[in-house]
């Protein structure tokens, strides 16, 4: 049995990406999932796949499912077409378009081609990460927690940082004291 090793890059930056490993005969829809988990999106928007060239040009669609919209050509469904029928070159080449409003598009490149099959792995599975995944909705969980570090590093709890301190504006009774004291020292001199 033949197990598919895949290299998913996003379209932005292509030093974020992902290796996935999954069998010839499973579906376009098990890539689908195992994108999304690699890159730790949801599972509630449209998506679908477009075979591709050395040029990345849009080719065939292979869709999530059939969508309200025009098509040149007939689409295929995810879970109907099995990936090992639709791998035409030893380097084929998808275009993966998710959340058709926010157009997340990641680059799918098959890099890998091994026969014999890894007994601890459950396909199919992220084999490799690189870079830090786009935040699907904002920013990312990794900013919060970095923060809360500093925080708690340099202790800067707003709470306390706020005593002592005014608003812009706001005069002290113990300042007007200070100014006259320090204008009639200046007479003096």
């Amino acid at each position: 049995m033949a197990i598919l090793k895949f290299r998913v890059y996003w379209e932005d930056d292509d030093s974020v990406y992902r290796d996935l490993v999954i069998k010839h005969t499973q579906t376009f829809l098990d890539l689908h999932t195992s994108l999304l988990k690699c890159f730790e999106f949801d599972n509630k928007h449209e998506a679908t796949f477009f075979r591709s060239n050395d040029k990345w040009q849009r080719g065939k669609e292979i869709t999530l499912e059939k969508y309200d919209k025009a098509y040149k050509a007939e689409p295929l469904l995810m879970n109907e077409t099995v990936l090992g029928t639709e791998i035409r070159e030893p380097n084929q080449k998808f275009i993966y378009v998710y959340d058709f409003h926010k157009n997340w598009t990641f680059l799918v490149e098959l890099i890998n081609v091994n026969k014999e099959e890894n007994p601890k792995l459950i396909y199919p599975s992220c084999s490799r990460s690189e870079g830090i995944a786009p935040s699907q909705y904002g920013t990312k969980g990794l900013i919060n927690e970095k923060l809360s570090e500093i925080e708690e590093k340099y202790d800067l709890n707003t709470a306390i940082l706020a005593d002592g301190y005014g608003e812009e504006g706001e005069s002290d009774e113990n300042e007007t004291e200070e100014e006259e004291v320090d204008d009639s020292a200046t007479e003096e001199l």
